[in-house]
């Protein structure tokens, strides 16, 4: 879904000061704005942010409960962050804890950076995810239960004893009890479906429900209903009518005498359209749209696998735009096609996960051997070997850095939001191009399934990426025969031209054994391998980046520096801590290899540097390898990532320590 936003630019500084106020609470939604009667007698109270996060069993469709929301949350024109939280079992016990799927959505009439720390509304669809979520939930916050799955079997599986509904255990929190699935089966009847058939649409009761709760649009989600569901008519109007139909509960029952409206962010924004995104979505679209600049066709080779298989499925629909996908066999195979494309002249992606990038790691070699543009892309997720496949995790850095035999250089890029994912498939694709080399692109988990909202493009924003093939001799021998050098270098970036097959008089020898400095031969002599390994260094030494940029408004003497997903944590914990007055400083790096050029410069300004990580320290251990600074980790590898307080509280006793 798409919408219009118009905002003044000059009122962008009033909508950043609203959000430090809100950081500034820790994970608590802030007072009403304003109260005043709706259409059905009951009272509106308006918020400027909410937190919800519904949760059941991984059959009970909560991340397609999320994602109706948030696409109407998108349409309505809020400022919005997620977090997909779904097990890694295929289809684990019903009704157990290691089933339980989540689906958190923040959206504010504001700038916000994050899915939020705690919700304020939980949705339980039965007593595991009750039990797997309260400790999230803060004292005072909504609960709404579906009282059906609160039979004694459902709660002993997860080891209640007695009823929480029953025994005061829920007594700090507005629990709301709602015969989610009976209310669903009663309202179904007249379609003539079987008991367990209507069971399935509960969710979209509860969809229905929190759409008359926060005030969302409909017209979308039953339009999304009767598309998803068209060759089965009667399935399609089943749903719709779930959804109706918890829209009316919410309206006439008592239990809910209050309703909630969260205004557009209509301050937040340039003005643009502009339409909800995840990361996944957004690296798919970057990577046409670097196709497209470049003028080459977009090749991904590419073996399934989580959390980065979306790519794969998103990028086989567009055809049009002269993509070709291939679903290779394994990991290698889906490499070495890719690396056959670059080869042949196109544009090469091969998309993976940690434990691919593994198998992949000679061909990477090869690549930067052949020197020949490549996109590697890193989702990452809790590791070692299968580790946690749905969870997230930024511990790959120092595979990406060096995980290849022999001296490699390969230069990194990280992506910072979901939206972030678009600009850095085209920084990847600039790099890959103008200095002919593989280059790694690294997202995670909680970027490739979060969503948030993304200002499309105009077509004249976009880089010009286009590259020109070889297309005779470049160089002449002594005796005046003019003849090709495929290594033949760029005095510049130190790139060797591109020879598109089957180009007369280009051929040129191939292969993973040392190349001979200009003519590519096969060479053996040791000056020679030490030229070119001092060179394909130098290539990527000398790649063009930005400085680093530090926000810095009050000459702190901390600063936190970040990479990749941890951007939206850390910036809502530096906002928390200027909102009460603590001064610190803000840097975040989108290139990893090589680091802008000042970066050493910065980093000795600061008396202390600290470094949040979902890892062990891995560029921590960097920085301080390379500049010597004593930059302080501050790690996290759970499989979730950080929250604002906890981070807020951290960078607090850096600045006290």
């Amino acid at each position: 879904m798409t919408s219009q936003v118009s905002s003044p630019a000059d009122q962008a500084d009033e909508a950043n000061d609203a959000d430090q106020a809100s950081e500034a609470v820790l994970g608590e939604q802030r007072a009403p704005q304003s109260d005043k009667p709706g259409a059905d007698g009951k009272e509106i109270r308006r918020l400027d942010r909410v937190i919800i996060r519904f949760a059941g069993d991984s059959g009970d469709g909560m991340q397609l409960t999320g994602d109706r929301f948030t696409s109407e949350t998108a349409s309505f024109g809020n400022d919005l962050s997620t977090l997909p939280n779904f097990p890694a079992e295929i289809r684990a016990p019903a009704g157990t804890l290691p089933g339980v799927s989540s689906f958190q959505l923040h959206f504010a009439d504001h700038d916000i950076l994050t899915p939020g720390d705690a919700p304020n509304v939980l949705v339980a669809m039965n007593p595991a995810a009750l039990r797997a979520n309260i400790g999230d939930v803060p004292r005072g916050a909504e609960i709404i239960v579906n009282t059906d799955e609160f039979t004694k079997r459902p709660m002993a599986k997860v080891g209640y004893e007695t009823s929480p509904l029953e025994d005061g255990s829920l007594q700090a929190y507005n629990v709301h009890p709602v015969p989610l699935t009976t209310l669903t089966i009663e309202a179904l009847k007249e379609f003539g479906l079987s008991r367990k058939e209507a069971e399935r649409s509960k969710n979209m009761f509860a969809l229905g429900l929190l759409s008359w709760m926060y005030h969302r649009p409909t017209d979308g989600t039953e339009a999304f209903l009767r598309s998803k569901f068209a060759k089965k008519p009667q399935i399609a109007e089943a749903n719709v009518a779930a959804f109706r139909a918890g829209w009316n509960f919410g309206e006439t029952t008592e239990d809910f005498a209050v309703s909630y409206e969260v205004a557009p962010a209509a301050h937040t924004f340039p003005t643009g359209t502009y339409r909800n995104i995840s990361g996944n979505l957004a690296l798919s679209y970057g990577l046409i749209a670097a196709s497209r600049q470049a003028d080459l066709p977009l090749y991904l080779g590419s073996y399934p696998i989580t959390p980065a298989s979306d790519i794969l499925h998103e990028l086989s629909k567009h055809k049009n735009f002269g993509v070709r996908t291939f679903q290779a066999e394994d990991e290698i195979a889906g490499i070495g096609a890719a690396l056959g494309a670059a080869f042949g002249g196109s544009l090469a992606v091969t998309t993976t996960s940690g434990p691919g990038v593994a198998l992949k790691s000679e061909t990477i070699g090869l690549a930067v051997s052949l020197e020949l543009p490549l996109i590697i892309i890193d989702i990452q997720r809790g590791g070692p070997s299968t580790g946690l496949p749905t969870k997230t995790e930024q511990a790959d850095l120092l595979q990406a850095m060096y995980g290849r035999n022999g001296e490699a250089p390969v230069p990194v890029v990280a992506a910072r939001t979901p939206a972030d994912c678009f600009e850095a498939a085209l920084d990847a694709a600039r790099i890959a191009l103008t200095y002919r080399t593989p280059v790694f692109l690294l997202s995670d988990g909680y970027l490739a399934n979060g969503s948030e909202p993304w200002r499309i493009p105009q077509i004249d924003e976009l880089p010009d990426l286009q590259v020109q093939f070889a297309t005779g001799p470049n160089h002449e021998l002594a005796d005046g025969t003019e003849v090709f050098w495929p290594y033949k270098r760029d005095p510049h970036t130190l790139a060797r031209p591109w020879a598109v097959p089957g180009t007369p008089g280009l051929e040129h020898r191939i292969g993973g054994i040392e190349k001979q400095d200009g003519t590519g031969n096969i060479s053996y002599d040791p000056a020679n391998h030490d030229f070119m390994v001092r060179t394909r260094q130098a290539k990527i030494d000398g790649i063009e980046v930005p400085d680093l940029e530090v926000d810095d408004p009050f000459g702190a003497r901390t600063l936190v520096l970040g990479w990749g997903s941890t951007y939206g944590p850390i910036t809502a914990a530096v906002r928390r801590l200027r909102a009460a007055g603590q001064p610190i400083a803000q840097a975040h790096l989108r290139h990893l290899n090589p680091f802008p050029r000042n970066l050493g410069e910065m980093l000795k300004r600061y008396d202390k540097v600290v470094v949040p990580e979902m890892n062990l320290g891995q560029l921590a251990t960097l920085v301080r390898a390379k500049y010597l600074v004593d930059a302080r980790s501050y790690n996290q590898v759970n499989g979730m990532p950080f929250k604002a307080e906890q981070l807020a509280t951290a960078l607090q006793e850096a600045i006290d320590a």
